[in-house]
């Protein structure tokens, strides 16, 4: 990671504030992130919940209409739930505009037959039960690298140490980036480097994390953090708009994803559900072009990363045994 010192921002109602005597305490400059892309630029982009080829158009559409930048579409409902012919679709759709295509990898808790996730507690979440749903993952893993998918979405840290393994052994392409799933974020920073350390190029933090949080997150670790700016309902329902350039100045190298409260969810997405995810594939590119009208009002626009960059740079890894 490269270093940076990006200016402070102006801060929402500041000049306002500040004339009847309520200005904000000055901005402590050790707060900052000293961390950037690769290549330069503190953030990305990223519109998530993208759930085939049909959504993937309308997302295209919509982001030039909008002038929305993006640099990775990702899909929640996994590869299994793609044919080919879609994946290849989405390869290419992507291909053309340089953007980044995340698909989610196979079996997840929520979905299989084990009963203590509809538990009280919700034991076991979204990890991968069992030899056979790791082995559903790594078959994902394989069948959508084959079909050109360069980044792949993993809710398990099994299966993360796994796919960052058969990377490392050349069994996957070398270029291909692990990002972990905001469904089984890490919360302090001890947990966010073991990721990192697992085999993680992008982690997903859940979005009630506080500003201090994301502080303490950077003192251990600079590898790339994603955060819906506005999450969907099953994941608080949060929207920190207004947060965005206090967010990247602490948080970068920083993913903004623009998810959608109010909405229905979606997964895993079959055609009963097309109006639906189609409507909401297309209000979430508003919604990015709605956070991004206030970074540019606030001044804080303008440390994006080039587009078409993608790789997460050098992070720290286990160090793998023969």
């Amino acid at each position: 990671m490269t270093d940076a010192s990006p200016q402070a921002p102006r801060r929402p109602g500041e000049q306002v504030l500040t004339a009847l005597g309520l200005g904000a305490p000055d901005l402590d400059p050790a707060d900052a992130s000293p961390h950037a892309f690769p290549g330069g630029g503190r953030w990305r982009t990223e519109i998530p919940s993208c759930e085939g080829p049909e959504a993937l158009a309308v997302v295209l559409k919509e982001a030039s209409r909008l002038d929305v930048p993006i640099h990775r579409i990702s899909q929640g409902s996994g590869v299994w739930m793609l044919t080919d012919a879609e994946i290849t679709e989405m390869v290419e759709a992507t291909g053309e505009r340089d953007i980044e295509l995340c698909l989610f990898t196979g079996p997840r808790g929520t979905w299989d037959i084990g009963g203590s996730v509809r538990t009280d507690s919700h034991g076991a979440g979204l990890r991968a039960r069992g030899h056979d749903a790791v082995a559903g993952c790594v078959e994902d893993a394989v069948r959508a690298t084959e079909l050109g998918v360069r980044c792949l979405l993993v809710a398990d840290e099994g299966v993360l140490w796994t796919l960052h393994r058969a990377r490392a052994a050349g069994l996957l392409p070398a270029d291909t980036t692990l990002k972990v799933s905001a469904l089984a974020g890490p919360v302090n920073p001890a947990s966010f480097a073991v990721c990192e350390r697992l085999g993680a190029d992008s982690v997903n933090v859940p979005s009630d994390l506080t500003l201090a949080h994301v502080t303490e997150i950077r003192r251990v670790s600079a590898a790339p953090m994603d955060m819906y700016i506005e999450a969907p309902d099953d994941l608080g329902g949060y929207v920190r708009m207004y947060e965005v350039a206090e967010l990247i100045r602490r948080g970068a190298p920083l993913y903004l994803k623009f998810g959608l409260a109010k909405a229905p969810g979606i997964y895993p997405y079959g055609h009963q559900l097309r109006e639906l995810t189609l409507a909401t594939a297309k209000e979430r590119v508003r919604r990015g072009r709605l956070a991004l009208d206030l970074l540019a009002r606030h001044g804080a626009d303008g440390e994006m990363a080039p587009l078409g960059s993608r790789l997460p740079g050098e992070l720290r890894r286990f160090e793998i045994s023969s």
